[in-house]
């Protein structure tokens, strides 16, 4: 029996055989020519299999390559799109198991590093040396900083400016690979509460390349600035689920004064 049959015949055969692989040595010796790692086309493929797939694009300017997965393809859909259209292969990631997993691959497979979709705007998932320009000024760059600061209002959330494709959302809200990486953890019950107890912090990348942008810096209006900053902010919120209640209310009912 192959391993794409066990994979195909049943789930639960390969939950089994991703736990024999993290708590069995042995079984990891004998497990990792047939282990599989599936993509969201649902194609299935061995570990050298997948490393030949990859390797040419979603290899960094470090030599590292890098592995994209979803733990959520409804959620982080936008995310996978956007992965996507880069040409980047994204790994489904989405039992129980798999957070351990994860970080038993990187411990085993040369020069591997996974980051899921959600980490950081497709644009900087993969490290590479050809870097858009900013075609904003450093007082344009300050000034939208400190509009969209302002706008949003929140400790938790830092906003940074990027350099990314025009066709990419204005405002992306993402989450440290590593940090979400130990709260999942912890939520598991894996050893890691300290970081459990620590407040989340996101990172809300404002794209300066984006029309939206331009837009904004064209308008006098300051409530008007804040306004479109606010919505924008609010949109990226929405795509990642974390806009709700009365702040979800609010979003609802600006929507329709902005229509």
């Amino acid at each position: 029996m192959t391993a794409r049959h066990l994979k195909k015949n049943g789930g639960d055969i390969g939950l089994f055989v991703k736990y024999g692989f993290i708590s069995d040595e042995k079984f990891y010796d004998k497990a990792k020519d047939f282990t599989l790692l599936t993509n969201t086309a649902k194609q299935n493929f061995t570990f050298n299999e997948y490393k030949e797939k990859v390797a040419a694009l979603q290899t960094d300017k470090d030599g590292q390559e890098i592995y994209i997965y979803t733990n959520n393809p409804s959620k982080q859909d936008a995310f996978i799109q956007s992965a996507n259209k880069k040409g980047y292969d994204v790994l489904l990631m989405d039992s129980p198991i798999d957070t351990h997993f994860i970080s038993h691959l990187e411990q085993k497979l040369e020069k591997i590093s996974l980051k899921r979709v959600d980490a950081d705007v497709a644009d900087k998932l993969i490290k590479k040396d050809d870097a858009l320009e900013h075609v904003l000024t450093e007082d344009q760059a300050t000034q939208v900083k400190t509009i969209f600061d302002k706008a949003i209002n929140k400790p938790a959330y830092k906003v940074e400016l990027e350099s990314l494709n025009p066709d990419e959302l204005p405002v992306t809200v993402t989450m440290d690979e590593f940090m979400r990486r130990m709260k999942d953890m912890a939520a598991m019950g894996g050893g890691m509460g300290f970081y459990g107890s620590m407040p989340d912090n996101y990172k809300v990348v404002v794209n300066g390349n984006h029309k939206l942008v331009s837009r904004i810096l064209q308008e006098e209006n300051a409530d008007t600035q804040a306004q479109l900053a606010k919505q924008a902010f609010d949109l990226a919120l929405l795509s990642q689920g974390l806009l709700t209640g009365a702040e979800l209310t609010e979003f609802v009912n600006r929507s329709v004064n902005l229509i």
